[in-house]
């Protein structure tokens, strides 16, 4: 990395589209140094992408036609190369992208931090100053906790997007440094909810309103600890800012584990209680007939998707303990097994009208039983597995392209590790 100083970069995501171009106005006016992109999908399938930039007394709009409607182009072709020109202008600064509603902020940041520009990644030219997430204070419930896709708002950042809107907003706020709230809740219930599961998804992003907001208290808002783009190890500790585990107006908190792998067929059955009273699922799995990769999963509202998180330290072609997080090696030293070494479950279920008992119950009634687990590796492998290289809800035939099948591709448009995301009902990876 150079040691010339880099320019300070600000995110801003959310739902909310017009209190987060009032957000993005409010940074561009209080200072004439400050550069403002937003890029604007609605048109991204048929290959089009509206770039309003804004520095000074400069308001331009661009009408760019890409080769591949999709939000890694845009990241590619437009918006990483634009950093780093306003990064090298000597009155830039500070920069702000605001992304597009069904943009989330992690797979920018990985993008920023590790796509080549040239010969080096952005991350050379800025840093990360920190990652503010709007949140409307009057719906944000409603959307975490619904079964709508993006397509049903129009709001799709691919032709292949199928991510629910569940998905985007809780990645939106969990990645956040800061939330913002706008608005207000329609009665008191409702924003006791809406608080009780913030505590146990973002627990660590301070909360400010917008309508009173001081520009100046964002950035001394932003807490020491703050991630600022730091992406997601999937390996790495899963409560990450200490949520509450108590119980709060119905929103509670399972941490499930266990050291006995699942069985495939009966965690293909038991997936649907994921789906149903629960808001958020994230955490790794273990699944019999796949020994070697340790699975991700995630759920939000209806929508579901499964990855591949990479494989365990104890499988033969496993990362080497020196090329892992100090987090996760320390995690694996802590429950090593003799015999199945890191291999365990770890599922972190934030439930809203399922109990932490009913969904523990279906997880537990899908592990091996004693005498399965007695059968051995070998007779693992030949479980029937619907987690295949390539799956989807409801089950049928499909003909799948052959680079749908690589679970370590680069971070694109749905996740930053790889996974893809399903909409309702949908299990993919």
């Amino acid at each position: 990395m150079t040691d010339t100083p880099r320019v300070p970069l600000v995110l801003i995501a959310g739902l909310a589209t017009g209190p987060c171009a009032t957000l993005a106005d409010r940074l561009c006016d209080d200072d004439p140094g400050t550069a403002v992109v937003h890029h604007e999908l609605r048109d991204i399938e048929s290959g089009v992408v509206r770039r309003r930039l804004r520095l000074g007394g400069r308001d331009q709009l661009t009408v760019l036609e890409l080769a591949h409607g999709c939000v890694s182009c845009t990241l590619r072709e437009d918006l990483l190369p634009l950093l780093r020109t306003l990064a090298g202008i000597p009155r830039v600064r500070r920069i702000v992208v605001h992304l597009d509603e069904a943009m989330e902020p992690e797979p920018v940041c990985w993008a920023v931090r590790n796509v080549l520009v040239g010969d080096r990644p952005v991350i050379e030219d800025v840093r990360i100053e920190g990652v503010l997430a709007v949140l409307d204070a009057a719906t944000w419930l409603d959307d975490v906790t619904g079964d709508e896709v993006l397509a049903e708002r129009g709001l799709r950042a691919s032709p292949e997007d199928e991510r629910t809107v569940a998905q985007v907003a809780l990645a939106q706020a969990e990645f956040a440094d800061v939330l913002v709230h706008s608005g207000s809740a329609p009665d008191a219930w409702t924003a006791a909810r809406t608080a009780a599961v913030l505590d146990r998804t973002a627990p660590s992003a301070p909360r400010l309103d917008l309508e009173t907001l001081d520009i100046g208290a964002i950035r001394a808002a932003i807490p020491a600890a703050a991630r600022r783009g730091e992406v997601t190890d999937m390996h790495g500790p899963l409560l990450r800012g200490e949520p509450p585990l108590h119980a709060d107006c119905g929103i509670a908190v399972l941490l499930y584990t266990a050291r006995r792998p699942f069985h495939p067929g009966r965690l293909h059955e038991a997936i649907d209680v994921l789906l149903d009273g629960v808001i958020r699922t994230r955490g790794r799995a273990w699944v019999a007939s796949q020994p070697d990769t340790a699975f991700w999963i995630e759920s939000a509202g209806g929508g579901l998707g499964i990855g591949h998180a990479g494989a365990w330290l104890a499988a033969e072609d496993g990362p080497a303990w020196e090329d892992v997080s100090p987090e996760r090696s320390a995690l694996a030293a802590l429950r090593w097994d003799p015999e199945f070494g890191d291999r365990a479950q770890e599922l972190v279920v934030v439930t809203g009208h399922a109990t932490p008992e009913e969904v523990g119950s279906a997880l537990d009634a899908a592990l091996l039983t004693d005498n399965e687990l007695g059968g051995g590796p070998t007779a693992w492998l030949a479980y029937p597995d619907p987690f295949g290289d390539w799956h989807e809800e409801p089950c049928e035939d499909n003909d799948v392209p052959a680079d749908r099948h690589d679970a370590q591709v680069a971070p694109a448009t749905e996740g930053p590790h790889g996974e893809s995301r399903g909409g309702e009902g949908k299990e993919q990876q």
